[in-house]
């Protein structure tokens, strides 16, 4: 084995860490007896060989060997090596329909060419399938289907080999691959169709009839049957009730603690695997810490892969909500905690990204919180915090836990100041009086966590009672190079609480902001003071001053509009940021100057002027200014609703605008547009791969505010 792997010159080469001269150590070492070792190199060769997909020049020299090995009968853990080699190989150019930058030449001449190096050897596949290493009959249907040049030969041999495959995961792995081969070759989709069909119709294992609808899903959702949800579940049901599989609980029974699961004292809060009390010799690789969690997620489980497999259906089913919705309210309903879980985390997918009628799942999500499993509560609650007002149904349910867990009510983490905890931001966010009691205790801890002021603002004047702590701990804090820090979040408090009466507190913080973040503290005072409107006439003075100050002139003219009106001071301020080099100065002064209403309509012009601007965003800033300014909609409308079109993250702002210029004529341009956003399942924000933690309030106010438009109960021109 490894026959001229020295004649390779691999110092020349490089990997993501350097020079690749260690390169035939990780290889030799995919070949030791000593599992350890054997994990070790595995790490190495994802880390920095493979590193995070990317082939090199000596990722290339690396394809024979690792062929070689996935062949040795003698070596151990083969099916990583066909799992690596089918990473390295699979790259499809085809699917990346965007221009290669001259950039990235040399790297997409090397995906083409380990394309084409592991595909040339991928008939070795063709064997392994049927060896006697159960893991290596695990990786090489995939390993087929995404490689092999003949698809309807790898078809065919996935077909004759289902009924001779004696384990049950590798059964399920065939399946899966005939469902890549349908994606990857479209003639063949039908074909592969028929052949799924068949089993969910005739194959008796509700595993692989379980798979079998996945695969449908993934690659022809029309040819699910119509009972889809009904079916599933009963599969579902099959399962838990199979030899080995999860059994039936009363459903009017509490289950006890450890009716499911062992006690695992050797797990942190979050139950990941405490590494430092592995056993001695195991190797710390990331390989090994994911083998771990995956080996501790699936303990106890009849069928540990039942979960990907309803994760692959529910993102077959796409945008059928309804089935989706009512697939998960079943699993939520499971005797099953672990099966709980997975649909708690994908009830938490699909709200993200999908509208729809939810009341009923969501309570059910809200009914984990009790459960004494800690990592189901925990998941429900960190689901329930990302809703805000769509979590009402579980206001009770969250207000339950957190008087039972004080110890949850503030989160300390490793590095970074502490933060609240998920049961608390979940029913502040709900506006509940009764998230106080938390807030309060978290306001006398030494470091207060960094996120309690936006709590505090969600709450709104249920907050009051914290008015006289938050005025008490801003004017404790230190004017030092850490006053930000300590500052922003009680001063974001007292902003949401409209605290007039902290105004000497925030005049001292504004008066005294160090050199070392100040400016964003300045900012913040100045936010609070203005949102304090004339009950803070003591700080007219300051803020007067502040208006020839550079940085903060914008915030501090904003703040003195709203404490004093001084229209005579603040218009040459706004007017004179309309001209900044810089565009967030610009759009700062225009949204200020909307504030103004008509007594800034001297500003049209320059406003008008900005509607062409190459800034989408400075654009609608002006034109909603313009508005406000001017009371004439028909020009702003037209600059509103193209942006609409080009960034989906704009809608928010130009719906609020809409709405607010009252009602929208039924036969408009906007009508059609505020419609057809209603009209949409998907949400406006939903990304693939990636989400933000208020997606769902923001897109659920975009609703809001399109039926608002629609209506014509907006408030007007604020002149």
């Amino acid at each position: 084995m490894f026959s001229g792997i020295d004649e390779v010159d691999w110092a020349s080469m490089e990997h993501a860490y350097g020079p690749a001269d260690d390169v035939p150590v990780l290889l030799r070492g995919l070949a030791s007896a000593d599992p350890a070792e054997r994990e070790s190199a595995l790490d190495g060769m994802y880390g920095a060989v493979h590193h995070q997909g990317d082939v090199y020049a000596c990722t290339l020299a690396c394809i024979p060997f690792l062929f070689e090995l996935a062949v040795d009968p003698d070596v151990q853990d083969r099916g990583s090596v066909v799992e690596l080699l089918t990473s390295i190989g699979g790259f499809d150019l085809d699917e990346d329909d965007d221009e290669i930058d001259e950039d990235e030449i040399e790297g997409a001449a090397n995906y083409a060419m380990a394309a084409a190096a592991v595909t040339a050897g991928a008939g070795v596949f063709f064997e392994l399938i049927a060896d006697e290493d159960p893991g290596v009959r695990l990786a090489a249907p995939l390993a087929l289907a995404t490689l092999h040049r003949h698809p309807v030969r790898v078809l065919d041999l996935l077909r004759e080999r289902l009924p001779a495959e004696p384990d049950e995961e590798v059964r399920l792995a065939l399946v899966e691959a005939a469902g890549r081969v349908a994606l990857r070759h479209r003639p063949l989709a039908g074909r592969v169709v028929e052949w799924l069909t068949l089993l969910v119709d005739r194959e008796r294992a509700p595993g692989l009839r379980l798979a079998a609808l996945a695969q449908l899903a993934r690659c022809c959702p029309d040819a699910l049957p119509r009972d889809v949800v009904p079916v599933v579940s009963g599969l579902l049901r099959e399962l838990r009730t199979a030899p080995g599989g999860a059994p039936d609980a009363d459903p009017d029974t509490e289950p006890e603690a450890d009716a499911e699961v062992e006690p695992e004292p050797e797990t942190d809060p979050v139950g990941c695997p405490d590494l430092s009390r592995a056993e001695p010799g195991a190797a710390p690789t990331l390989v090994g810490q994911l083998r771990a969690l995956s080996a501790q997620d699936s303990a106890g489980l009849g069928a540990p892969w039942a979960a990907d497999l309803l994760r692959t259906l529910h993102v077959g089913l796409d945008d059928r909500v309804g089935d989706r919705t009512a697939l998960l309210v079943d699993q939520l309903r499971s005797p099953d905690r672990w099966q709980r879980i997975d649909a708690v985390r994908m009830s938490g997918g699909l709200i993200r990204a999908w509208r729809g009628s939810y009341g009923e799942l969501v309570a059910l999500v809200g009914d984990q919180l009790a459960d004494p499993e800690p990592r189901l509560a925990e998941a429900a609650s960190h689901v329930l915090e990302e809703l805000f007002s769509l979590a009402a149904p579980t206001a009770d349910a969250l207000a339950a836990r957190l008087a039972a867990d004080p110890g949850g009510w503030v989160k300390e983490w490793a590095s970074g100041p502490p933060g609240l905890g998920s049961t608390v931001k979940a029913l502040s966010r709900l506006g509940d009086a009764r998230a106080v009691p938390a807030l309060a205790a978290a306001l006398e801890l030494p470091e207060v966590p960094h996120d309690v002021g936006f709590a505090v603002a969600h709450l709104g004047r249920a907050a009051c009672p914290l008015a006289a702590a938050l005025r008490r701990r801003l004017a404790g804090v230190p004017l030092d190079e850490g006053a930000y820090d300590r500052a922003s979040p009680l001063l974001a408090g007292l902003t949401g609480l409209r605290a007039g009466e902290a105004t000497p507190e925030v005049l001292r913080v504004l008066r005294g902001a160090p050199e070392y973040r100040g400016e964003w503290l300045r900012t913040a005072a100045l936010r609070a003071l203005g949102s304090f409107g004339p009950a803070a006439r003591e700080a007219v003075p300051e803020l007067r001053a502040m208006l020839r100050r550079p940085g903060t002139a914008t915030e501090a003219a904003e703040a003195l509009w709203a404490v004093a009106g001084d229209r005579d001071a603040v218009l040459p301020v706004l007017t004179e940021g309309l001209g900044s080099d810089q565009v967030h100065d610009r759009r700062a002064a225009a949204a200020a100057l909307g504030a103004l209403g008509r007594q800034a309509a001297v500003v049209a012009p320059r406003l008008r002027g900005l509607l062409a601007h190459e800034e989408l965003w400075l654009r609608v800033d002006a034109a909603i200014a313009l508005w406000e300014v001017t009371g004439r909609p028909e020009e702003s409308t037209e600059v509103l609703l193209t942006a609409w079109e080009r960034n989906r993250h704009v809608r928010v702002r130009v719906a609020e605008c809409l709405a607010r210029m009252g009602p929208v004529g039924p036969a408009s341009t906007a009508a059609q547009v505020l419609r057809a956003e209603l009209s949409s399942v998907r949400r406006h924000n939903a990304l693939d791969g990636g989400y933000g933690s208020h997606d769902t309030y923001e897109d659920e106010k975009l609703l809001a505010l399109c039926r608002q438009a629609l209506r014509g109960t907006g408030k007007g021109s604020t002149a």
